[in-house]
């Protein structure tokens, strides 16, 4: 799971302005990291222009998401993760990004802003803590717990059964139990096996 870029814009009339930007190009090759960089950018651009006011969309390119979240009042955030990364925690993050940049940009700075002249610098420290899902968000690390007690609990309920097999082979074999011992063994192992166990 990665992010790549965190990009905000304003959707304006004529066009789609750039406000502020973070991107982690660091898995490209070197000699590739501008014309990727740009291209997010173009892309980011891209998606907000068609996408409509007050709007949530995920747009697949390849092996990438693009996720975007245009507000009622015009700004909007653009995520580019790779396809595992969750699409709940994408837009997590880009509503709390788009409320603190609300709050700390002054509304007359959107139409007329640039990447140069917006004063906002949070979006690099959003862009590293959201790398790990599970970290960043606590539904995600949650979930993630869940997911390994359910493991957990499937191997345990597999070494139980194994074990379950052992013994019936040892009660048949015994020589040492009576023939009532084992009939109140299998009425038992009858009467406990009610629940299927998936």
């Amino acid at each position: 799971m990665r992010l790549y870029s965190l990009s905000v814009l304003f959707k304006g009339d004529p066009q789609v302005l750039l406000l502020k930007a973070a991107y982690d190009v660091s898995s490209f090759s070197f000699f590739q990291r501008s014309s990727v960089q740009e291209f997010m950018t173009f892309t980011s651009q891209l998606i907000v222009e068609r996408s409509g006011i007050g709007s949530r969309a995920s747009v697949k390119e390849q092996d990438y998401l693009c996720h975007v979240y245009v507000r009622n009042d015009s700004l909007a955030g653009v995520v580019i993760a790779d396809c595992e990364y969750p699409s709940r925690v994408a837009f997590t993050l880009l509503e709390k990004v788009l409320d603190e940049f609300s709050r700390m940009v002054d509304r007359t700075e959107w139409p007329v802003g640039t990447p140069a002249t917006i004063y906002y610098s949070a979006l690099d420290d959003y862009l590293s803590t959201y790398q790990n899902p599970r970290e960043a968000d606590p539904m995600s690390k949650v979930q993630a717990e869940l997911d390994e007690t359910k493991i957990i609990l499937h191997s345990t309920m597999e070494s139980l059964l194994e074990r379950g097999e052992k013994i019936d082979d040892l009660v048949s074999k015994s020589e040492v139990l009576g023939i009532h011992s084992k009939a109140f063994y299998k009425t038992a192992r009858k009467q406990n096996s009610c629940c299927a166990v998936m």
